[in-house]
């Protein structure tokens, strides 16, 4: 049996991050967009598979609910006809989703994973990934968070956030790569 291409897994690229940023909020990567577009192409001209994750939020207030604007996906990282959209309502891409049966049905062994934020949505599915067997391989310059206040009081910026949460993951749930050498992988098959 050959082994199946790896499949893209595209989370949250939605507006609602835009809204956060024009209402103050400081981000990381911000060319993070920039390099989902590439991967997107590298994917598409590759005939790889392409899962695009989108958040639909469950509290009253939340910028992700159906009916706000946050909640449509940025118009550059737009799914293309054939391209499965996943709603997820929590910060993993596999509770309460087909996402695993659709990759399983699919023999798909390899995620490549991007979107935001780093430290959400993005380190949580990548955590079950790598937990559930799959090679997970998370997008560095693909991905990006936001400034938070820690439980201290402690300023975190955006940048401290997103290498701790590489270190984290890097090598335990996942091969921490850049959007180029993920790229570069279909070279080389």
């Amino acid at each position: 049996m050959t082994a199946s291409l790896p499949a893209l897994i595209v989370i949250d690229v939605q507006r609602a991050f835009d809204e956060w940023e024009a209402a103050g909020r400081r981000r990381n990567n911000p060319d993070a967009v920039a390099r989902i577009v590439d991967l997107l192409k590298a994917f598409r001209a590759n005939r790889a598979p392409i899962f695009h994750i989108r958040h639909e939020g469950t509290k009253p207030n939340s910028s992700f609910l159906p009916s706000r604007s946050g909640y449509a996906v940025k118009d550059e990282a737009r799914e293309q006809d054939g391209e499965p959209v996943i709603v997820k309502r929590v910060n993993s891409a596999f509770i309460g989703t087909d996402l695993e049966t659709r990759l399983r049905a699919s023999n798909i062994a390899t995620l490549v994973i991007c979107g935001a934020t780093t430290n959400h949505c993005v380190e949580t599915t990548t955590r079950m990934a790598g937990n559930l067997g799959f090679d997970a391989c998370l997008v560095r310059d693909a991905t990006w968070t936001f400034d938070r206040i820690g439980p201290d009081g402690e300023a975190h910026s955006a940048e401290q956030i997103h290498a701790m949460t590489l270190s984290n993951l890097n090598g335990e749930f996942a091969r921490i790569v850049t959007a180029d050498e993920a790229i570069a992988s279909f070279a080389a098959k």
